[in-house]
C-alpha cells in the first residue's frame, strides 16, 4: 500500500467510489486549490484507490492551528487491513508538518469501526458533545 497526497481533478475522480457521493467539479477544483486542505489516497498494489481522508486545518486566533479530519473512507474490500490507520497516521504527520497543535474528528458514537481506527491511531477519547447544524442550502 502506498498512499499520497492528491492534487489533480482526475485523481479525485478515480477514487470517486471512496466518497459519499460523486465529486463536484467546481468545488474539487477549490478544495485542491486550498493550502491548507489535504486530501490522501491509499493504493493497493494493483495501483487501486482503496481508501481516502480529507483534513482541513483551522487557525484560531488565541489557540493556534489545528487539523480537522473531515472524512475518512475505505473501500470495502480494504477494511480491516490498516488502511484506515495508515491515512489517519499519514495525515497526523502532515499536521506535525505544518505546526498543527492537534488534530480532531467528530464521529458518530455508534460508528465502531471509525471509533477503533481513531483509537488504534492514537486518539483519545475527550468528551461527548452535541452536533448543532445548519442547512445554508435550503431557501
Amino acid at each position: 500500500m502506498r498512499i499520497e497526497r492528491v492534487t489533480t481533478e482526475a485523481d479525485v475522480h478515480r477514487a470517486a467510489d471512496l466518497f459519499d457521493a460523486p465529486p463536484i467539479d467546481s468545488v474539487t477544483r477549490r478544495f485542491l486549490s486550498e493550502p491548507t486542505h489535504h486530501l490522501l489516497l491509499a493504493y493497493d498494489d494493483a495501483d487501486r484507490p482503496v481508501g481516502m481522508i480529507t483534513g482541513v486545518e483551522t487557525t484560531h486566533p488565541d489557540k493556534g492551528t489545528e487539523m480537522l479530519i473531515y472524512e475518512l473512507g475505505v473501500a470495502p474490500v480494504a477494511r480491516l487491513q490498516g488502511v484506515g490507520t495508515a491515512l489517519v497516521d499519514a495525515l497526523a504527520a502532515i499536521a506535525r508538518k505544518n505546526g498543527c497543535y492537534g488534530m480532531w474528528v467528530a464521529a458518530e458514537s455508534d460508528n465502531k469501526a471509525a471509533l477503533a481506527t481513531y483509537r488504534r491511531a492514537g486518539a483519545d477519547e475527550e468528551m461527548t458533545f452535541t452536533l448543532l447544524s445548519w442547512d445554508l442550502s435550503q431557501d
